[in-house]
């Protein structure tokens, strides 16, 4: 493969808050280790005026040549009109976009009840998502990644992410193992299990194997193992085809990527493209 068609992109979400500056603190971190470009992304209301467009291009470009000064990495401006909801995806959906960073403020008010923005914004995406809720540390490293395995097919889909980020980072990543009684959910978890273990052992990642203490919430035991061994990351996949009553009830992945010890989650949807810079610890 020629490093020049590996996506080499980080879109960072920018609404000008403290939660930005630590999306674009952990961006700057990956960026630093892969050697990527970052593009800071605000999004406006249609018809804004061009006064108040050029101003907070402004602000932006200030925040990406302060950047530059301390990391060195190239940062870019986009600016576009539309909705929260849709413009970060189609953006990242049809740009070189290797990932994107976004920051949240959790789950509050009227959002538990329909569900975060976080996991609305990503379920319309092919790219994915790193969602942060407090500064990162300043170690380069992200030293030891959880990454739940369930019955679902699903699984695989994140494991090139694993292997991506155990790869470039040295990471450990923890399989935490969702446990079941019935025979056949069991050996769904386990062909899962044995298939993430075969690629770690390929692409030379350590890796630990763990099991739930519970399986009637697995998303909140995913959760306190992850705050037990100080994770750094928690990777998992939104549900598929995602519906009002999932926001409204919580999803699984509502509830890690929300979670209360603000630990940042790399989110993707069920079926999203392969990315060249992932997809080739998988598949050659």
């Amino acid at each position: 493969m020629q490093e020049d068609q590996i996506n080499n992109v980080i879109v960072v979400t920018w609404d000008f808050t403290h939660i930005s500056e630590y999306a674009l603190t952990y961006a700057l971190k990956i960026a630093t280790i892969m050697h990527y470009e970052v593009k800071l992304f605000h999004i406006v209301e249609q018809g804004t005026p061009p006064e108040i467009l050029e101003k907070k291009r402004k602000r932006m470009s200030d925040v990406c040549t302060d950047a530059f000064k301390k990391s060195g990495i190239v940062c870019k401006v986009v600016v576009k009109e539309g909705s929260l909801y849709s413009a970060v995806s189609n953006y990242a959906n049809q740009s070189n976009t290797q990932l994107v960073v976004m920051g949240t403020h959790g789950i509050k008010g009227m959002q538990k009840l329909f569900g975060s923005k976080a996991l609305k914004v990503i379920s319309g995406s092919n790219t994915p998502f790193i969602v942060v809720q407090s500064k990162p540390d300043k170690s380069s490293r992200i030293s030891n990644v959880v990454f739940p395995i369930d019955f679902k097919s699903e699984n695989k889909e994140k494991l090139q992410w694993a292997i991506y980020v155990g790869r470039n980072f040295y990471s450990k990543i923890h399989l935490f193992k969702y446990p079941v009684s019935d025979s056949d959910l069991q050996r769904k978890v386990n062909v899962n299990l044995n298939f993430a273990i075969r690629f770690l052992k390929q692409n030379g990642i350590e890796y630990e194997i763990h099991t739930s203490k519970k399986s009637s919430n697995f998303a909140g035991e995913t959760i306190r193992f992850a705050e037990h061994i100080n994770a750094d990351l928690i990777i998992v996949t939104t549900t598929k085809h995602i519906t009002l009553l999932d926001y409204m009830f919580g999803a699984d992945e509502q509830e890690i990527i929300a979670n209360s010890a603000k630990i940042p989650v790399m989110c993707m949807n069920p079926m999203i493209r392969y990315s060249s810079g992932a997809s080739h610890y998988l598949y050659g």
